[in-house]
């Protein structure tokens, strides 16, 4: 029986939701590979275009990433919730807000992966992308395509049509048994490995080459409508169901409930059997059913009052340390890292955990071979919290501190001004490597790419003697290192010219000045308005900015003294920052609630970096300094808040959580 192309599609389509989506294969492997041939050879025969839709096109060539692209409807972030008390008391903000009506709530598995909107017109996929700022994402659709769990036309039918236009909100996931794989073939290629699968899946996503995505066991769960036209549901729920019969896969453990309580058993429920899951789950979602009440309920600047993210407790695992070896930083500070008996934790293999410094040794009394209890904060950073003191067996070895760095055998400098013992060499090797790292890093120029085993590569190879010669990397130099393909090399190529486009404050982050991060970036720029100003200014008039003082200034002002040739090295690798060298200030907002107040922000904000936060305060005409003090008028607290907190309690300056300060945002 001869069958024609259109009818073939759809028997490939049918064949891949039965395995990808409802997991229940009809054919065997060697079958749907047999259609897809037949497809492949049909279409290259006909006349017609390739439709898009079509199975054979989910792999394509080279994606280009950068460009930002508006969602149909903002992709919010939610709050964290963490123990009973706190879950009970959104119920109790949501039922004060609807006036105490009768609410359901949806319980979801909260799947740790990348975030990500799909777009359809007319059922047929158009674009994917990231979740970004939440206003705006980067197109990746050319890699999502790849993805078999993403359907590429969505089923329509008389009785249930598809509507014209549809946005809906994944979390793309790799399984957790996967990984393995994934980083044996990554280190064979002289990658570092994924830390999580989280990792891995959004690294997956965002390469350049849709090839390797489409090599990634990458999957997908579909879990809310974003937008739509022409779709009626009241609930959740509803739309949930349509989503399904559209061809989405959906989570199955979704339930229903009438009270918090029964939510509460829900999670208890799940908390045993989370390393069970065979993908990454870091808490459950927690949903207002009714999506009139939602409307009702509306939102902050980042995150809806209808919902929130009830999270796990931390994981936590006993294990050994077997040695300690030290690390030069990229300031030269040396920092002490327990190298540990390989064990399971929050679906990673953890094998080394910082010690911070040598003061930290000695107040917990850390030697060799010590029995420890292991922290994953946040099911990402591994924390040693305790050290089982009662399982010594009295051939545990105290460790001593070095006197020399490990790396250049330079004597080490103590001071009794800070706990950190230093490498004072500027020309040390261990310090470049992680100069050229963190100027690569996501809080920086986020160079995709330049990874530790490139970056020692880079360097052992004499290729890059500072930041700045990145830039004047030759591609056939790059292309002869160990393992660097053609698509790596083109990838690092296109990221580290991409990095060009960089604020002054991700470059003045990056060139790992001591005492400036984020907000102390912020704070110069605003002030001296270009990184070519701040090179000239002296340290007097660096510390007469609010907030940043004599400390931070020297460093500033003598980091710029004697690093002048770097900075004309980057001025003429034409990085944008220094080609436009007049920052424009946003445009301030009057008589805000931030007007003329001075702020400090510490922890984590969960849903803002703290750059971000800065940058809303700032155009509300408010102030955003570095430390506590009698001119503070509010410090933002999020979780891990420290001394900062501890100085505000201390003066009696005011202290707004997260939630409070985006109810502030939002109303100003």
């Amino acid at each position: 029986m001869t069958i024609n192309i259109h009818e073939l599609r759809d028997q490939i389509r049918y064949h891949e939701r039965k395995y990808y989506i409802d997991d229940q294969p009809e054919i065997p492997d060697a079958e749907f590979d047999k259609l897809m041939r037949q497809l492949e050879e049909l279409e290259k025969a006909s006349s017609e275009d390739i439709p898009s839709d079509s199975p054979t096109q989910r792999v394509g060539g080279g994606v280009a990433l950068g460009s930002r692209v508006p969602h149909r409807s903002p992709m919010l972030s939610l709050d964290n919730t963490f123990g009973e008390k706190a879950l009970l008391d959104f119920g109790v903000r949501v039922k004060k807000l609807l006036e105490d009506a009768p609410v359901e709530y949806v319980t979801e598995l909260k799947i740790d992966g990348l975030g990500v909107s799909l777009l359809y017109e007319d059922g047929v996929f158009v674009r994917g992308l990231t979740r970004g700022d939440g206003e705006f994402g980067e197109n990746v659709s050319g890699n999502l395509r790849t993805i078999r769990a993403i359907p590429l036309r969505l089923i329509s039918t008389e009785d249930d049509p598809v509507p014209p236009i549809l946005e809906v909100r994944g979390e793309v996931f790799i399984p957790k048994h996967r990984l393995g794989e994934i980083n044996a073939q990554r280190e064979a290629e002289g990658e570092s490995p994924f830390a999580n699968p989280r990792n891995a899946a959004a690294g997956s996503v965002r390469t350049l080459d849709s090839t390797i995505t489409a090599k990634r066991p990458l999957d997908i769960f579909i879990y809310s409508l974003n937008y739509v036209e022409g779709l009626d549901v009241a609930t959740h729920t509803e739309a949930l169901e349509k989503l399904k019969q559209f061809g989405f896969k959906c989570n199955p453990h979704t339930e229903l409930h009438n009270t918090l309580e029964d939510v509460i058993i829900y999670y208890n429920q799940w908390v045993p059997k989370r390393e069970a899951i065979p993908y990454e789950v870091d808490g459950i979602v927690v949903k207002v059913n009714d999506f009139a009440q939602q409307n009702e309920l509306g939102s902050t600047a980042k995150s809806p009052r209808w919902a929130t993210s009830y999270k796990f407790p931390a994981h936590q695992t006993m294990t050994k340390i077997e040695k300690i070896e030290v690390q030069v930083g990229r300031t030269g500070v040396l920092t002490p890292v327990a190298i540990l008996e390989p064990v399971k934790l929050a679906g990673a293999t953890i094998t080394h955990a910082t010690l911070h410094n040598e003061q930290e040794i000695l107040n917990k009394d850390v030697r060799i071979g010590d029995t420890i209890i292991l922290e994953r904060a946040g099911d990402v950073i591994p924390k040693i919290i305790d050290v089982l003191k009662e399982k010594r067996k009295g051939d545990e070895v105290a460790f001593r501190f070095p006197d020399l760095c490990p790396t250049c055998n330079t004597p080490v400098q103590r001071s009794d001004a800070e706990v950190a013992v230093r490498c004072v060499n500027a020309g040390c090797s261990a310090q470049l490597k992680r100069r050229i790292a963190h100027f690569a890093s996501r809080n920086a120029l986020e160079i995709e790419g330049l990874g530790p085993a490139t970056v020692n590569q880079l360097v052992n190879n004499n290729l890059v003697q500072d930041v700045a010669d990145l830039y004047t990397l030759k591609v056939e130099e790059v292309g002869k290192l160990e393992r660097m393909g053609p698509g790596l090399t083109h990838n690092l190529f296109h990221q580290i010219e991409h990095s060009k486009q960089a604020s002054a404050a991700r470059v003045l982050v990056g060139l790992s000045i001591f005492h400036v991060g984020e907000t102390i970036a912020e704070q110069l720029i605003d002030h001296f308005l270009s990184i070519e100003s701040l090179s000239q200014a002296e340290a007097e008039a660096i510390a007469a900015i609010p907030g940043i003082g004599p400390q931070i200034a020297e460093s500033v002002a003598s980091f710029f003294s004697q690093n002048r040739p770097l900075i004309e090295k980057l001025k003429a690798a034409g990085l944008r920052c220094f080609t436009e060298q007049v920052v424009k200030k946003p445009k301030v907002l009057e008589d805000t609630f931030f007007s003329d107040k001075t702020f400090v922000i510490t922890g984590n904000l969960t849903e803002m970096t703290r750059t971000e936060a800065s940058t809303q305060i700032k155009t509300r005409g408010g102030k955003v300094t570095s430390s506590v003090s009698n001119k503070t008028d509010f410090l933002i607290a999020g979780e891990g808040a420290g001394s900062k907190y501890n100085k505000a309690v201390e003066l009696g300056v005011p202290i707004l959580t997260p939630e409070t300060f985006f109810e502030h945002l939002k109303a100003n």
